[in-house]
């Protein structure tokens, strides 16, 4: 139970700290993985635009499949400056 408290304690830091900060747990570190076992793209094989645009349309609800739903929630708190420093972060 310690353990779990800390993890959760250590990415809500995360997520406060930089805007990317709760993208980790699926996306990984640098935007390496494919989240949720592979039903997501790789986001930094992405470009700049692309993630902005795919950032923005889950916010309004004109981007994504099946998972839409989920990644909207995630979303939503973020500014244009915080979708601005994540593509800038990850993307190519």
């Amino acid at each position: 139970m310690k353990k779990a408290l800390v993890f959760s304690l250590f990415i809500a830091s995360l997520a406060y700290a930089n805007p990317y900060g709760k993208c980790i747990v699926c996306h990984g570190e640098n935007g390496e993985k494919s989240a949720l076992n592979g039903k997501s793209l790789i986001i930094n094989e992405m470009s700049k635009a692309d993630i902005k645009s795919a950032l923005i349309g889950y916010k309004n609800g004109t981007y994504g499949g099946a998972l839409k739903a989920m990644m909207k929630v995630q979303v939503m708190p973020l500014s244009n400056e915080d979708i601005e420093f994540i593509a800038n972060k990850i993307g190519k």
